[in-house]
């Protein structure tokens, strides 16, 4: 196995958004915003190479969605898929798989891309199957008031329409994902319902890549829970069970939002979990 971090592009959310009830003036120490409140946000996908698959977990915003639509969003950096692909010695269509944390635009958008003509949508990975779980593509098809502006059916639709959709089963334990990919997947539902975080065994250490669990190293105490999130009581639980395990087992945590800290790792403190150092891939992995 050999694992490539993939930079799929940067730009900017709400600040307020990302912290939810925590006043700016805590959460600023983190993550400082710019003059319109927003903060710096990466879209960071994580590649496995593992025997004759190329497994791409997440693909960040894409590119079909309209000038108006990017404008509330404020992209930044020359980073893009294609490019941190190409750097790695890889392009999309040598990838066979694409495994989605869950289906927010931020997440899935680069899984559909317009077709040639740009009357219509196609596969960005036209080789891969897509993965995620029935019961959260069910939940994305018929979405909640709060989440309806992140299930955007023009990511969704041409994904069924392809056939390269599959479903993880998660009721039959070790069958279908963990034997197929060759990692773990912890299912979390308080930010949006069966998100999957993928836990990765890699050269003796645990990389576990954060999705929308923990954001940015700035979301470590309990309290620090996005406004995005559907059930943030739940967050607090699963947060709280997920940060205690990661600090006594020395988990390394790969942070897909984090524009400026890739990986961190966390300790027990008076004040409870805390982080602890961070690091580059490469300072941490042999390349």
């Amino acid at each position: 196995m050999k694992l490539h971090p993939i930079e799929a592009g940067n730009f900017k959310l709400d600040g307020g958004a990302m912290f939810g009830v925590v006043p700016k003036s805590l959460w600023s120490r983190t993550n400082p915003s710019d003059n319109n409140n927003m903060i710096d946000i990466a879209a960071r996908c994580l590649l496995i190479e593992e025997g004759d698959k190329l497994i791409l977990i997440d693909n960040g915003l894409g590119d079909k969605q309209s000038e108006k639509f990017f404008k509330h969003y404020y992209r930044w950096g020359d980073h893009s898929l294609d490019k941190s692909l190409q750097e790695k010695g890889f392009h999309r269509d040598d990838i066979t798989d694409v495994f989605l944390t869950h289906l927010h635009f931020d997440h899935c958008g680069g899984s559909i891309q317009w077709n040639k003509d740009r009357t219509g949508y196609e596969p960005a990975f036209k080789n891969a199957k897509f993965w995620t779980n029935e019961e959260h593509w069910d939940w994305a098809l018929q979405p909640n008031a709060r989440e309806k502006a992140s299930f955007l059916k023009e990511n969704l639709i041409p994904m069924e329409e392809s056939g390269q959709l599959n479903f993880l089963d998660r009721n039959e334990k070790g069958s279908n994902f963990y034997d197929y990919f060759n990692f773990g997947v912890l299912f979390v539902d308080g930010h949006t319902d069966k998100q999957m975080i993928p836990h990765i065994s890699y050269q003796g250490k645990t990389i576990v890549f954060m999705a929308d669990l923990l954001p940015t190293a700035g979301h470590v105490p309990l309290p620090y829970v996005m406004g995005y999130d559907t059930r943030p009581l739940l967050t607090l639980a699963e947060k709280r069970a997920f940060l205690d395990k990661a600090a006594e087992e020395g988990f390394y945590l790969f942070l897909e939002h984090d524009a400026h800290n890739e990986i961190i790792t966390l300790k027990h403190t008076e004040k409870g979990v805390r982080h602890d150092k961070t690091y580059t891939f490469n300072e941490v992995f042999n390349s």
